[in-house]
């Protein structure tokens, strides 16, 4: 308890630390948002690819000297296109596509980051670090969400649509080709984003982890992503409480308190969880 009121006590002095804390409650709301439709649409590995891709687009930002949020969002963009490209022009199959393509742009990434960065900042980019968050962060983090927002509700009809029967959407007279692209380029917005905080390594189960608890829970994609938001919303918020208390790497702190709450869900779930079926058999 002597913690808690530290950490509250910090919320109440540093700047740092309010800053952290509002930029993870935003980077929770649009993980567990988008999240929800990479878990519907079985985008998982497509989420990590595009985690993974986006490092050289940080590296080459860096040495330009320009915006990270620019450089990455070319390379997520460009990871999506290529792995279109081997999929339609080639016999191999999506996932194998997948693998090629995030881990030629991840090498790539990982040694022009070596070569441009010191092993510090090298570490907090793959791992995260909140608690180094600058105000104009919580600017881009607040700009990206309302994209996320407006994207959601504008488009809602057609990610409802083509993340439930893909085929039933072409027949529709959807563009599924130009949705697919454009949800590539928020969550690649959003994977950028969640970059302080959570790390690239450790992206994917942000997006991942609370979406997949909320699916286990919910029965309406409405009711998914309001319960997605709010799980990763208090994972994030726990997770900096660790982070900021005992000196733990923000992103691994925040991800096993997302595991946690799947975990629970898992078990105990009153439709699919695995201790429930048991009681009912």
């Amino acid at each position: 308890m002597r913690s808690i009121g530290l950490f509250i006590d910090g919320l109440m002095q540093y700047n740092f630390l309010q800053t952290a804390l509002i930029t993870s409650i935003l980077v929770g709301i649009m993980s567990g948002i988008i999240g929800s439709f990479i878990i519907l649409r079985g985008m998982s590995l497509m989420g990590d690819a595009i985690s993974h891709a986006v490092l050289p687009g940080v590296a080459v930002a860096y040495m330009l000297g320009i915006n990270i949020l620019l450089g990455a969002s070319v390379f997520g963009i460009l990871a999506a296109l290529l792995i279109g490209l081997v999929t339609l022009k080639s016999k191999l199959k999506n996932d194998t596509a997948i693998g090629i393509v995030f881990s030629a742009f991840f090498a790539l990434g990982f040694i022009l980051i070596s070569l441009a960065e010191s092993a510090t900042n090298l570490h907090h980019i793959l791992f995260g670090n909140v608690l180094a968050v600058s105000d104009n962060d919580l600017i881009t983090t607040a700009i990206v969400l309302a994209i996320v927002l407006i994207f959601v509700v504008v488009f809602y009809k057609e990610l409802l649509i083509t993340s439930f029967d893909n085929t039933f959407a072409k027949a529709y007279g959807l563009k599924t080709q130009l949705m697919h692209y454009a949800l590539m380029l928020v969550l690649t917005l959003v994977t950028v984003t969640a970059l302080q905080t959570v790390g690239i390594i450790l992206i994917v189960a942000m997006l991942i982890t609370p979406a997949a608890t909320a699916y286990l829970l919910t029965n309406r994609l409405s009711h998914m992503m309001i319960v997605a938001a709010i799980f990763s919303v208090i994972s994030s918020v726990i997770g900096l409480y660790m982070s900021y208390t005992f000196n733990w790497a923000s992103g691994p702190a925040i991800v096993l308190t997302a595991a946690v709450f799947f975990s629970l869900a898992f078990l105990f779930s009153p439709k699919q969880g695995i201790i429930f079926k048991k009681k009912i058999n």
